[in-house]
């Protein structure tokens, strides 16, 4: 398959923005990335449950042409680690997702999540304060009424911008099990979050009380054959939502139908070929990621080798299907043994569906034009980054003779994985998580 060099590498150069440290724990590695609705903000959660949250700059009159860049807009401990007495179980304070709403007024709002707490928070801007109150002085100490002599008009004074971030809602208690997945719906009122075994539905004024809408746990844990691996409400029909599985299947269910959606109204499964079977079949096939298409009329699916595009009219077999890193197919006993083979790896379509992202090993992430067929490996690392320069394609070479622009697959670091990635709604503007260090590429302007 030709490499189309002369579109996608030069779609993106390397960061306008790198979030990073020399030296990092594993409290600074980046968890989740996500746009905004308009893509003017840009939020990173972290294994600390730090949530860091980047503006775009505005265009300078100066270079019209210059798209603006990320700076540092908020930056806020969203979770804290906790210990469940009555279970002994430490709480890890690691944010596994953000979820934007879209903006309604002057503040933002998203939802984070731990394993086990959602919170809603309020992202907003401060830049007068009030000043001459009547009970109070202007250091806040309350007066003696017996000194006040005179009413007085509190009058709003400029001050240096402040961004305050506050939790609006904290939605506890809710799940057994680790939180995977949350999903706003369509009608902005409801969410979703989704643990191993079942999926709540919360309303989002209320905190003490969720639906549970699906539960696939089995009376007897011992007959328990799959778990729940993400799920997401459909972009704009507010009653439907999928979740995928570990055994590599994808429901589709109608929230018209019943309460519970414990009967989907859609499978959506690929067969084995029995020709490829091994003893690693099923945890390759295992679902990381599912995401609706902006149009609402196809899935898209990462499992640990590939990435699937379903139409949601056709059950049987994927559309099409994309291997993101097939020449690790004779390294799976190696990856096993190392916990590599359970890395959850996730998928993003760009702001017209026509382009996949997903990431691999050594830093790569991979693109696929639905269009032309096309693909390329790009690489995010600080050697070959510097502003305003080009990605140059990446290629590996599997046994043979190595050209020299070619990595080969032995020498591949498994310790630098790309999972979580993000692109702009709207532009050609990708943010790439690379352990520590946050990536964002954007178009070359000429």
């Amino acid at each position: 398959m030709k490499c189309f060099s002369r579109y996608l590498p030069y779609l993106f150069r390397p960061p306008s923005t790198i979030l990073s440290s020399s030296c990092h724990t594993e409290a600074d590695i980046i968890s989740t990335v996500e746009f905004n609705h308009t893509g003017e903000l840009l939020a990173t959660g972290d294994k600390g449950g730090r949530v860091v949250v980047f503006q775009r700059e505005q265009e300078s009159k100066n270079q019209p042409h210059r798209r603006g860049e990320y700076n540092v807009y908020s930056t806020f401990q969203s979770h804290e680690p906790e210990f469940d007495y009555l279970k002994s179980l430490e709480i890890e304070e690691k944010i596994n997702k953000i979820r934007w709403l879209p903006q309604q007024n002057a503040a933002y709002y998203l939802l984070s999540t731990n394993d086990k707490t959602v919170k809603l928070w309020k992202i907003s801007e401060r830049d007068k304060r009030p000043e001459g109150y009547n009970l109070k002085d202007d250091d806040g100490r309350i007066r003696d009424p017996t000194t006040i002599t005179a009413l007085r008009v509190p009058v709003l004074r400029p001050m240096d911008l402040m961004v305050e971030a506050a939790p609006r809602r904290i939605f506890s208690n809710g799940h057994t099990y680790h939180i995977n997945s949350i999903s706003v719906n369509s009608d902005y009122e409801t969410y979703m979050s989704t643990d191993d075994l079942r999926i709540n539905l919360w309303n989002l004024e209320i905190t003490n009380r969720s639906f549970n809408i699906v539960d696939i746990k089995p009376a007897n844990m011992e007959e328990l054959t799959e778990v729940i691996t993400a799920a997401e409400f459909h972009p704009n029909h507010c009653n439907t939502f999928v979740y995928s599985s570990s055994k590599g299947s994808i429901r589709l269910c109608d929230m018209r139908a019943s309460a519970l959606c414990d009967n989907h109204s859609k499978f959506f499964e690929e067969p084995e070929d029995p020709n490829n079977r091994s003893f690693f079949s099923e945890i390759i096939s295992s679902i990381s990621d599912v995401k609706f298409s902006h149009s609402g009329r196809y899935l898209m699916t990462r499992d640990y080798l590939t990435v699937k595009v379903w139409d949601l009219n056709m059950e049987s077999k994927p559309l099409e299907t994309y291997l993101v890193h097939d020449y690790l197919r004779s390294k799976l006993c190696s990856l096993y043994e190392n916990d590599c083979i359970f890395d959850k790896f996730e998928c993003v379509w760009n702001g017209s569906d026509s382009v996949i992202m997903t990431g691999s090993y050594n830093n790569f992430f991979r693109m696929f034009d639905r269009n032309t067929k096309r693909d390329v490996t790009l690489e995010a690392s600080r050697e070959n980054s510097k502003p305003r320069a080009v990605l140059k394609p990446r290629k590996v070479c599997v046994g043979g003779k190595r050209r020299k622009d070619e990595i080969s697959v032995d020498s591949l670091d498994f310790s630098k994985k790309i999972l979580h990635t993000a692109w702009h709604p709207n532009e050609n503007i990708i943010a790439v998580a690379a352990t520590n260090n946050l990536y964002i590429f954007q178009d070359k302007v000429n």
